[in-house]
């Protein structure tokens, strides 16, 4: 839109009033997102009582982000990112309200929610990468990673609030009544942004007056980018192998408690509360600290952390569930700390112009291993014991943190990018020092 157009450095100079308040609107849509899932898995789990359409609801949740992550990356980084962000916004409260008219109408079947859990997930597939490179573009380089534990303090405070009060709501109205509350919130979220004129990435290309690359080359270059960059490379193998053997760790859970410990839904409750209330203190701590000056070192201090915690809660004894709730708060406690760094290494690292095609790309190369592990993690915990795989999995985690300090390619993450210059069009980009 001409005339609504700002540059980084013009954001910046009076940049908190701007980004909190987008923030704010932010913070809301995501809390009316929280809302929403609670509803449909409960709708689900009470019309059908059925584990394969959970998992299933799961899956296709997954599934956007997963597959379309680096197709979507390159579109953000051609698109203006604010249009992108209200656009995707935009659709999702259409989706939900859409959804909301088929149970206000009792013509709701399964399919349906299917249906707009898979458009939820694009719609997001689309913001998370637009909202990580804005907020590259938004936030000075030394403030990102506070930043970043405020939206991990964000995230967990939905965690433990949404679900409570989405069942506080479903006893006093319908579900469509809590779909049209997420519709608002979504709304409230746009409202900020096409008011607040959002910095946006110039393509050297342009300057240079070279021809605009293509779609698919845009694409490429992300990947190649990506693969010209030994440290990301090598914290990519590690979160993909952490994710693998953590993930299932969830849905294990009401298995550890009911088997293992012998108590019930008030315990496995008590679990995810402390998960929770780690994270808010641990994103809060990271928020006013602000980690290290070598962020790395921050991050992997946090995957350590989260691999003692696993430990603990595979080791506790059958008498000692409080050893297990100790070990979550302190997952809950470090996951902020080892993924806020890690998320303003990358926004500070990345030339802006690439912000979406790499952030995209790292989501689902990270999150890829999921529906495998969780496919695999349920055989195995038969076969083993539920324990083992807290235990196996605690123990790689916190070897792999621990020996990411002795490896250089890790350490020097936000140097050893600049070894290669990512070929193609890509070559033609400055790098950004900040």
């Amino acid at each position: 839109m001409k005339g609504f157009t700002i540059t980084r450095e013009e954001f910046q100079a009076n940049w908190k009033p701007k980004f909190f308040t987008i923030f704010a609107g932010q913070a809301l849509s995501l809390f009316g997102s929280g809302l929403v899932q609670f509803a449909l898995v409960w709708y689900l789990t009470q019309e059908t009582g059925s584990a394969t359409i959970l998992a299933t609801a799961t899956l296709i949740a997954m599934l956007p982000q997963i597959f379309l992550g680096p197709f979507v990356g390159a579109l953000v980084d051609r698109w203006d990112r604010r249009v992108v962000m209200m656009a995707a916004d935009g659709a999702i409260a259409f989706a939900t309200l859409a959804l909301a008219g088929a149970f206000w109408a009792g013509w709701v079947q399964i399919w349906h929610i299917y249906a707009i859990l898979f458009i939820r997930s694009l719609g997001g597939a689309f913001h998370w990468p637009a909202m990580a490179a804005s907020t590259a573009l938004m936030v000075p380089n030394e403030h990102l990673a506070r930043v970043a534990g405020l939206q991990q303090t964000l995230h967990g405070l939905v965690s433990m609030v949404a679900p409570p009060t989405g069942a506080v709501l479903l006893g006093v109205m319908t579900t469509q009544g809590v779909l049209a509350i997420d519709v608002i919130t979504a709304l409230i979220a746009i409202l900020p942004l096409a008011f607040i004129p959002i910095p946006q990435p110039t393509r050297v290309q342009n300057a240079h007056k070279e021809p605009r690359p293509s779609y698919w080359q845009d694409v490429r270059d992300g990947l190649r980018y990506v693969a010209a960059w030994p440290g990301l490379l090598a914290i990519l193998s590690m979160a993909v192998l952490i994710n693998f053997l953590l993930t299932p760790a969830g849905a294990l859970m009401p298995l550890l408690v009911t088997r293992h410990f012998g108590l019930g839904a008030l315990e496995l409750g008590l679990t995810d509360t402390l998960w929770g209330v780690g994270m808010i203190a641990g994103g809060a701590l990271l928020g006013v600290w602000g980690g290290f000056k070598k962020r790395i070192a921050t991050t992997l201090l946090g995957i350590i952390g989260i691999g003692v915690g696993v430990l603990m809660t595979g080791l506790a004894p059958a008498n000692m569930f409080w050893l297990a709730l100790a070990g979550m708060a302190v997952v809950g406690v470090t996951n902020p700390i080892a993924n806020g760094p890690l998320h303003a290494i990358l926004q500070a690292a990345i030339q802006p112009d690439m912000q979406g095609r790499v952030m995209s790309l790292v989501n689902s190369a990270a999150t890829a291993m999921t529906p495998l592990s969780l496919l695999v993690a349920g055989p195995v915990s038969d076969v083993v014991g539920v324990r083992a795989w807290y235990l196996f999995g605690g123990l790689v985690c916190l070897l792999m943190g621990a020996a990411g300090f002795f490896l250089p390619v890790v350490m020097n993450v936000e140097s050893n990018r600049m070894n290669k210059e990512a070929p193609a069009a890509s070559s033609t980009l400055s790098s950004l020092a900040d």
